[in-house]
């Protein structure tokens, strides 16, 4: 019998990046200058974030993605004690440099993606008037290009038509929706909402939500890619998010956590 080969699915991936660096460590003293905890630190790790890390996420599908990101370093410090697995401080390292905006006049595509990845931090690569322009560039090199955001303004007017995922604070906070633009709100524990329709999600012992939302937007994109709607698309990225915040610490999907959507 023939078995069907996986498409290996092309994505423009466009996104503010940053490192994310855990330091751990125990703490076993109060410091005697202030009343704050020690820690000494036992272990270092670099991973990527931000669109860094939906990169990561989208490739554990075997997606082939083309990723534009900022060239500046931005760093997220976070300390934790491993005794109690608890996230003490983040300490953020680079943000208020000017950051170089995308230039969407690099925007050369011969063949069309099969979908466009907008990670926005809001951190200065992708300004208002360049995601207009990045929505604008696609629609009109192919109108049935699904352009997916994950966006941290609060004026979302420049993502027309796109399906536009945020969580339940970032919603309750937006000042201008798109027209046209589809809302797949995060709850959380909750599950995710979409079309007036709430998605439950299974209930698990949370570490960290650190990446969660990155691990949701991949998924999803898959989902969409392979079934076609985002109906059937949001209980595979309500899973796999589910497996992102029982870890500790930035996730990146493994074969193992994803190989049941093939099965």
């Amino acid at each position: 019998m023939d078995i069907p080969q996986q498409k290996y699915y092309k994505v423009i991936l466009i996104g503010d990046s940053c490192d994310d660096v855990y330091h751990y460590g125990v703490c076993e003293r109060i410091s005697p200058e202030a009343p704050v905890p020690i820690l000494k630190e036992t272990m270092r790790s670099t991973v990527k974030g931000m669109s860094g890390n939906v990169r990561l996420n989208l490739e554990a599908f075997k997606m082939l993605v083309s990723h534009h990101t900022n060239a500046e370093k931005i760093r997220k410090h976070r300390f934790i004690d491993t005794r109690h697995n608890q996230h003490l401080l983040r300490w953020d390292e680079g943000e208020h440099q000017d950051i170089v905006p995308f230039d969407e006049t690099c925007l050369n595509i011969e063949s069309p993606p099969d979908a466009v990845v907008i990670s926005d931090y809001d951190k200065g690569f992708l300004p208002a008037a360049v995601c207009s322009k990045i929505v604008e560039y696609f629609n009109r090199l192919d109108k049935d290009i699904p352009i997916f955001v994950d966006s941290k303004k609060v004026d979302l007017s420049c993502f027309e038509g796109c399906f536009i995922k945020i969580n339940k604070k970032e919603s309750e906070s937006l000042e201008v929706l798109p027209p046209g633009g589809e809302f797949i709100i995060t709850l959380g524990d909750g599950g995710a909402l979409y079309n007036n329709t709430t998605y439950p999600t299974k209930t698990v012992e949370v570490f960290d939500v650190c990446g969660a939302g990155d691990v949701f937007l991949s998924a999803m994109v898959y989902g969409f890619l392979k079934h076609g709607t985002i109906e059937k698309a949001i209980p595979i990225a309500n899973r796999l998010a589910s497996v992102s915040v029982s870890h500790m610490g930035t996730y990146v999907l493994t074969k193992e956590d994803v190989k049941w959507i093939e099965e």
